[in-house]
């Protein structure tokens, strides 16, 4: 008798735990469609633990796009730029205590009309999977987590710094521009060279003014150069600036201020096109930052551009 109901308990207990298995398992497969690709669903905030899904939004919806361009993983956790859609097939589920599992995903490329594309690899992911109020959540993929901490905490940083220089060449720059009370000073920052306190870079300072939709420039110039920043406390502060000359000068100028950098300015200065993308990149950003309605750019003579 008491052996028959051993192997009765041991039974129930196998079908038990088949049953934490399978259904992990499912779990795990309808948490896949929440994975970020190239954008972070807003309704994948049910489906993620509270601080996941908070760093994730930092990430994708704000930092400023033109500074994510050199991080692409922030975008893309599991395909390219190459349209393919991602299908997950959970490979198995490994429960490591009573709240916490740890799925192994196999991810393979398809395309649109359902094929697959036998030019990708098939890779696997590792899904991290949290249980809160009794639901199996999404909390972390592939060690981003603290890929995405690391990040915005050296963003933070950057911008500090950014803010710091953009403040200094309004103020002390751009006030030299003519423009009148009302317009709007947003200059355009392209860094060429970081080192310590140094800051080279391809500055530019732009005044606007806002027409309906559109900002219109109404004065601005290029001041490339080097800028030394001091800390004090949390806030950063431009302590000198050596720009290029203007005119014949310019060229002896840039190669002694930027040195072995000097190709790298000269591919960003000569270049319009990343000049102008940079500049409505960051153009973009100070508009959705400060509310302002608008939707277009425009500098005397040309078209405007959307933003």
């Amino acid at each position: 008798m008491n052996r028959l109901l051993i192997v009765i308990l041991t039974a129930l207990l196998m079908v038990a735990c088949a049953d934490t298995d399978e259904k992990l398992r499912e779990r795990a497969t309808e948490l896949c469609a929440y994975i970020p690709d190239h954008e972070l669903l807003e309704k994948s905030k049910d489906y993620m633990t509270a601080d996941f899904y908070a760093v994730l939004d930092t990430m994708f919806n704000h930092l400023p796009e033109f500074e994510a361009m050199d991080h692409e993983w922030l975008y893309y956790f599991v395909t390219g730029n190459g349209g393919t859609i991602a299908d997950y097939e959970v490979k198995g589920v490994e429960l490591t205590d009573k709240t916490h599992a740890v799925a192994t995903i196999s991810v393979r490329q398809k395309w649109e009309d359902g094929t697959f594309d036998e030019s990708t690899d098939v890779e696997e992911h590792q899904l991290s999977m949290e249980k809160v109020d009794g639901e199996w959540m999404i909390a972390d993929f592939d060690g981003h987590k603290e890929d995405c901490i690391r990040h915005i905490a050296l963003n933070r940083k950057e911008q500090t710094v950014r803010q710091a220089i953009s403040n200094y060449l309004a103020k002390e720059i751009g006030e030299h521009y003519a423009h009148d009370e009302g317009d709007i000073c947003v200059p355009t920052l392209t860094m060429v060279h970081e080192e310590d306190e140094m800051f080279m870079g391809d500055f530019w300072v732009y005044w606007y003014r806002q027409v309906g939709d559109t900002l219109k420039c109404v004065s601005g110039g290029n001041h490339a150069g080097m800028m030394t920043l001091k800390k004090d406390d949390s806030h950063w502060a431009v302590t000198s600036f050596e720009q290029t000359a203007d005119g014949a000068g310019n060229l002896a100028s840039s190669r002694r201020i930027f040195g072995d950098y000097h190709d790298v300015y000269e591919g960003i200065h000569s270049n319009e096109r990343i000049r102008e993308e940079v500049r409505k990149s960051q153009l973009r950003y100070y508009v959705k930052e400060h509310g302002l309605n608008v939707k277009f750019y425009q500098d005397y003579g040309w078209p405007a551009v959307e933003l």
